[in-house]
């Protein structure tokens, strides 16, 4: 495991969010109705941020084709279902990919983000 302290717990408040960079990575943090949430704040559709993402039924969705994966999974629940039509020739693009999610824990007033380089 290696453990990075990132965040001050009092600086992610509810429905707030925030990016981080842990090594190479890009960390979206999350507090959703009061849970906290680590994902890699780039879509694996077409590598975009998913900062401005909706979060709906437990899942954020990416702004730009609507990609949906489970916050505390990764998991794909939605693929490239934007724009109509088009949608569906851009999720030829890249394969169903789940979103890397990490393991996070709160210490002494801190978030700590457990997060292994590729």
């Amino acid at each position: 495991m290696s453990w990075t302290k990132v965040l001050a717990v009092e600086a992610l408040s509810p429905g707030t969010r925030e990016v981080v960079k842990v090594g190479n990575r890009k960390i979206l943090l999350l507090n959703h109705e009061n849970q906290l949430y680590a994902v890699d704040n780039t879509c694996p559709h077409l590598k975009l941020p998913l900062k401005s993402g909706k979060i709906k039924d437990g899942a954020i969705v990416c702004s730009f084709h609507r990609s949906a994966f489970d916050l505390r999974t990764g998991e794909v629940q939605d693929w490239c279902s934007w724009p109509p039509g088009v949608g569906k020739v851009l999720s030829l693009v890249s394969q169903p990919k789940a979103l890397p999610v990490f393991p996070l824990r709160v210490e002494e007033g801190s978030i700590w983000v457990d997060v292994q380089e590729e």
